[in-house]
């Protein structure tokens, strides 16, 4: 049976919001999420800008705590590990490479501050560390001497993710790690990233609005919507049929490579609700297509389905005949 390397068990995140002359509010960035990423997986979070995606990553890079739930890796509590220990354990791609790296340090000084910081081995022996990580992401030897703003910008994120695999982590989170690159550089960073997960048995967490970059890395996709998972299944099944109509309204939403095409017709009705003030019920009812105007008004649906799970009292896969059943009577 395949280890888990990495679980969240009802991981929840709130700020107060206000103070002074403002009462203080409760924004809930994360609502129980839970999920479970296999050794040497790839798992793609999906979902719109302010759905939670960027402060689930912060909880798993210590950078926040939660504010309920647990997170474990490797069986244990995150919490257990200090600080180095973690950050041995998991460590980022940021999406920009060009402010994500110091322009006042040398890329070898770049690469090899984990190694540094930790004390591992002498100067000698870091600068053969640099050098063999550097060959390992596709950086010439020669750029180890150069400045960030002597390289491109495919050459600065092979130095982030040279610097992010140098202390052999369990974990990878790539935070959008292509869309600050140009389209014909993007390509090259994915199979860079799908070849070393391979390779080191890495177990990556791929946080990305590209769909089409989800579809090639990942093994299995979470979509998130106002801080919460609505599905999660394997990547096949969600982008052959997604259950959920939010997955779908994602999966329309990418333009199609025609010329003269029209824009897709989601079928969203409202816009993005204020995680201030989230709706009742499901928090997707007021922009779904398949609100039945009570059910989902008035019952946040619980998970449902084995492998392939979906929050939804109206799931996409279920016939009319099926949703009807469902129906409260009126």
């Amino acid at each position: 049976m395949t280890e888990d390397v990495l679980s969240m068990r009802g991981v929840t995140r709130d700020y107060a919001v206000g103070g002074s002359f403002r009462k203080k509010r409760t924004l809930r960035a994360l609502r129980g999420i839970d999920l479970a990423v296999a050794r040497g997986r790839t798992l793609g979070l999906v979902g719109e800008s302010g759905c939670g995606k960027s402060t689930l990553a912060k909880i798993l890079l210590g950078v926040e705590n939660p504010s309920a739930g647990t997170v474990l890796v490797g069986g244990k509590p995150i919490e257990t590990y200090d600080r180095l220990e973690r950050a041995r354990l998991i460590q980022p791609v940021f999406q920009d490479p060009y402010s994500s790296l110091n322009p006042r340090m040398t890329v070898e000084r770049i690469i090899g501050a984990p190694l540094k910081v930790r004390g591992e081995g002498n100067a000698a022996s870091q600068r053969a560390r640099v050098q063999e990580i550097a060959g390992e992401v596709g950086l010439p030897h020669h750029l180890v001497e150069a400045y960030p703003s002597q390289l491109s910008g495919g050459q600065r994120q092979r130095v982030a993710i040279a610097r992010a695999l140098i202390g052999k982590p369990e974990i990878l989170i790539c935070d959008e790690p292509t869309s600050a690159l140009d389209v014909s550089v993007q390509s090259q960073i994915l199979n860079l990233l799908h070849r070393l997960k391979r390779e080191l048995n890495l177990t990556m967490i791929l946080i990305s609005h590209n769909l089409a970059v989800v579809n090639h890395l990942a093994d299995e996709v979470a979509v998130m919507y106002l801080g919460q998972i609505v599905e999660h299944g394997a990547s096949e099944a969600i982008f052959e049929r997604a259950h959920h109509p939010y997955s779908n309204a994602l999966l329309k939403a990418v333009l199609p490579p025609r010329a003269g095409s029209r824009l897709p017709e989601l079928g969203l009705q409202a816009d993005f609700p204020s995680p201030l003030n989230p709706p009742s019920g499901c928090a997707f009812h007021p922009r779904c297509p398949k609100n039945d105007g009570t059910l989902c008004v008035r019952v946040d649906p619980p998970a449902a389905g084995g492998s392939h799970v979906y929050r939804c009292h109206h799931p996409d896969h279920m016939s009319d005949a099926d949703m009807r059943v469902l129906e409260p009577s009126r």
